[in-house]
C-alpha cells in the first residue's frame, strides 16, 4: 500500500534569501585550485621526517593538557 504524503508549503517572507553567497562560493573555487595546484606539482614536495616535525607539537600538546611537567 503506497501512502500519499504532502508537505504544505509555506509562503516565502520577504527578504529571506535562498542560494549561496558570493564568498561560498569563492571558498570553494580557491580550495579546489589549492588542491588541484598540490596534486599537479609532487616534484617539489620534499619528505619531512615525521618524528622530528612532531615532536615539538606532541610535547606542547602535553604541557597544554598538563602531562608532562
Amino acid at each position: 500500500m503506497s501512502a500519499v504524503s504532502s508537505r504544505p508549503t509555506a509562503p516565502r517572507r520577504p527578504g529571506t534569501r535562498t542560494g549561496l553567497s558570493w564568498w561560498a562560493v569563492a571558498l570553494a573555487v580557491v580550495s579546489f585550485g589549492a588542491l588541484l595546484a598540490v596534486m599537479t606539482a609532487p616534484s617539489t614536495a620534499r619528505a619531512v621526517s615525521a618524528p622530528q616535525s612532531l615532536a615539538p607539537v606532541l610535547e606542547f600538546l602535553a604541557r597544554l593538557v598538563g602531562i608532562a611537567g
